[in-house]
């Protein structure tokens, strides 16, 4: 893996800290499930501390379809009511946590299930979307605004292994979905991540969507940025990008997105042989 390069890290004095986003397609086959905390398991502890922030659209949609509760989307994201808010955490916390808990002690690993919710880890704010001439209301939507890292690094220096879901808490008494690649983002950042990385389900940041040999393998948070300007850079990979730029820009090390269809490379990144895209502040 290349970032600060250090088998020490500066945020533990121990292992380097790999904060790890899991979410949408990458997660939708149970055994893909399997197959990604079986390629964690192989680093974490041994070789380095990780955190996994976790998404699960797929299954909220399932959720929200079993009691009923129609989903709206603004600006390409799910509008949260009060009346789903409840079931938007039970498909998170009490579903897809359980499970990603349950198969990483099966693998060895003491997992710590949690949402931004306990210990106050995650603060949110409403988050609102300005658009020309209007402002919509996406209800109980967030955005962070604080993390306290005190937990999460008591569970890393004790050897746990974190595993949180974007559900915060606000100043205001309200339950908040955060997206999760924001979410994990923040949590890299206030940690003072040595790598933060986003699996998705391609092989990381292609000049040309459509042409799988046009990936970009290492490239500056500016450089990232002007691929946006310029429109080369399109739909949900923008999401991912402005998250790699934000947690750069908070101190951690290095990002990476890569194929989380193909576990195996998340073993290779701590070779430093895997397929991927590698996001810095700066080459070099």
């Amino acid at each position: 893996m290349q970032g600060k390069g250090k088998q020490e890290s500066q945020s533990t004095g121990r292992l380097p800290v790999i904060v790890v986003k899991y979410g949408g397609n990458a997660m939708r086959s149970f055994e893909l499930q399997e197959q990604t905390l079986e390629a964690i398991a192989s680093m974490h502890g041994s070789r380095c501390r990780v955190v996994l922030v976790h998404g699960g659209g797929p299954f909220i949609a399932q959720t929200l379809d079993t009691a009923r509760i129609e989903s709206d989307f603004a600006s390409g994201q799910r509008k949260t009511s009060p009346e789903a808010m409840p079931w938007i955490e039970m498909a998170l916390k009490g579903n897809v946590n359980g499970r990603l808990v349950r198969i990483s002690q099966n693998l060895g690993i003491n997992a710590v299930g949690l949402s931004g919710k306990d210990g106050k880890v995650a603060i949110a704010e409403k988050y609102w979307i300005d658009e020309t001439n209007r402002t919509l209301d996406l209800g109980q939507v967030g955005r962070i605004k604080t993390i306290n890292t005190r937990l999460l690094k008591t569970l890393l220096d004790g050897g746990f292994f974190p595993i949180l879901c974007c559900v915060a808490l606000g100043e205001d008494g309200l339950d908040y979905n955060v997206n999760a690649d924001v979410f994990a983002s923040a949590v890299a950042g206030a940690i003072h991540a040595d790598a933060f990385v986003l699996l998705t389900d391609v092989d990381g940041l292609r000049e040309d969507v459509e042409d799988p040999d046009s990936l970009v393998s290492d490239i500056s948070a500016e450089e990232a940025q002007k691929l946006v300007e310029n429109g080369v850079v399109k739909g949900g990979m923008i999401p991912k990008l402005q998250a790699c730029v934000d947690a750069l820009n908070s101190g951690v090390g290095a990002c990476f997105i890569l194929n989380g269809m193909k576990p195996e490379r998340l073993t290779d990144l701590m070779n430093g042989t895997t397929v991927a895209t590698r996001i810095t502040l700066n080459h070099g």
